[in-house]
């Protein structure tokens, strides 16, 4: 579930006045076309084969947050697996029920799907094994925002049940590019504008919110009057910032690793998974 952001907020938690429309646009525009996630993100298949290990080995049911259009959710389910899945993207959800539509019975029967707010979300129902997969906690822009899903997580584990979510490192020398300087990448056919596009990034980093934006601009060859961009916002969480926003949420942490192989958290690592339990 990737949640829109409540009113901004001071740094002792206070509400702040007015809505914070840049964030809500960054945590909404990129899961506004499935095709195109789906797309661009079809070779990123490592935490798919992560997520599913785990939850083989615990048997499910499994609840993961930022479920989407099924990317992850899609082959637990083909292995076995119950699995239910919270996201706030109206789009994404539609497009996991058209594919579940081609799946056989017994892995539909397996899926259920939950549209809300991930710091609200109550299912009456606790797991073994809850997932926040894919950077989804990087929409988790405040404090409270923060305290408020781990408080949901906390509800819905078993007592004896794990806390799997995975960040982004944040790496300070992308925080520190220069947001006036265009990063252009490859050019690709974009599937919902069937077009072949350029594909230039801008990224922009806020250290008092601790946000980084990124604005994609995607330009039809040959027709740069038809382009459009799209933002993102992701909350950039350092390790021991997360470490101690699970420690005083009531959370303990069993291991950190540095990848999805289980390899140790390094200053390399593009990425840090998380390994938690309820403390009594």
């Amino acid at each position: 579930m990737r949640p829109a952001p409540r009113a901004r907020r001071s740094p002792d938690g206070g509400a702040r006045r007015g809505r914070d429309r840049e964030l809500e646009a960054g945590s909404r525009a990129h899961y506004e076309d499935p095709q195109y996630y789906t797309s661009t993100y079809a070779s990123r298949i490592d935490d798919v084969a992560f997520y599913a290990g785990l939850a083989d080995q615990v048997g499910g049911p499994v609840l993961e947050y930022g479920v989407g259009n099924g990317r992850i959710a899609m082959p637990m389910a083909r292995g076995g697996i119950e699995v239910v899945g919270v996201d706030h993207s109206a789009p994404m959800l539609a497009h996991f029920r058209e594919r579940l539509k081609d799946e056989p019975p017994e892995v539909r029967r397996r899926v259920r799907l939950v549209r809300g707010d991930m710091r609200r979300v109550r299912l009456r129902r606790r797991f073994p094994l809850v997932v926040c997969t894919f950077n989804t906690a990087l929409h988790l822009y405040t404090r409270a925002d923060v305290e408020a899903f781990l408080a949901r997580v906390r509800e819905h584990l078993t007592p004896r049940g794990r806390f799997v979510v995975d960040l982004s490192t944040p790496l300070v020398a992308d925080l520190a590019r220069d947001p006036r300087k265009p990063y252009r990448a490859p050019r690709f056919y974009h599937p919902t504008a069937q077009v072949v596009v350029k594909n230039t990034e801008h990224f922009t980093y806020d250290p008092v919110r601790q946000v980084l934006f990124v604005t994609m601009e995607f330009e039809p060859v040959g027709h740069p009057e038809q382009g459009w961009s799209m933002p993102l916002a992701h909350r950039q969480f350092f390790p021991q910032e997360w470490e101690a926003l699970l420690h005083y949420n009531g959370f303990r942490v069993d291991r950190v690793e540095g990848d999805y192989q289980g390899g140790p958290l390094t200053p390399d690592s593009d990425v840090m998974v998380w390994h938690a339990r309820r403390r009594a």
